[in-house]
């Protein structure tokens, strides 16, 4: 396994992939500077010499940039998972390449996550929701059953979201909001109830 992006981000996959007993083989990072992450080796920019037939994940945690890179390398690449041994997820969900699940963290059944998505830790996913890709549920977020999340949508820390409710694409719902009705795409929604203070 290779990871693209020596950020803190990656740290945390690292624990994840090593707590697996996963190799990690090195990262790849555009700061040339950077040599090492967490005792394993920076080869700098992405190189499909250096990664071979091997399987990489994108160790950012910004969903665009994560999105860009993705798109940036034009070579086929497998991409892999990192699914944390604490996290408690239902045989029956169906999670996507790139995507990693945090420690602590909980999927209930019948919910179907994308590519590329982070479930952070601690955070709860009740029965079918469906998280789509390049999204991000932030650590302690809840999402109850029959959730919808777009597309480059960030959940903040510590969010709630009752059952049933749509959140669009490109969406940033602040840390500590209660979502108690439908969001629609390009807008920031802060506060308890959660309210649009911003449109993109």
């Amino acid at each position: 396994m290779f990871l693209y992006g020596a950020s803190g981000h990656a740290k945390v996959i690292i624990d994840i992939l090593k707590k697996n007993e996963t190799e990690i083989n090195g990262l790849f990072d555009d700061n040339s500077e950077i040599k090492e992450v967490a005792g394993i080796r920076c080869f700098g920019t992405f190189n499909k010499q250096i990664l071979k037939d091997d399987t990489l994940i994108i160790s950012i945690g910004d969903n665009l940039i994560r999105k860009k890179i993705v798109d940036k390398i034009s070579e086929k690449v497998d991409f892999g998972t990192a699914l944390d041994i604490t996290a408690i997820i239902s045989e029956n969900v169906n999670i996507g390449e790139g995507t990693v699940v945090m420690p602590g963290a909980v999927i209930n059944t019948a919910t179907e996550i994308g590519k590329h998505v982070i479930i952070n830790t601690a955070s709860s996913i009740d029965h079918e929701c469906r998280i789509d890709d390049f999204s991000h549920i932030s650590p302690n977020a809840t999402l109850c059953g029959n959730v919808k999340v777009g597309k480059y949508t960030q959940i903040g820390a510590g969010a709630a979201v009752i059952p049933n409710i749509r959140i669009g694409s490109n969406v940033i719902i602040g840390a500590g909001a209660v979502i108690l009705n439908d969001i629609p795409d390009n807008c920031t929604v802060v506060g308890n109830p959660g309210k649009i203070i911003k449109t993109k």
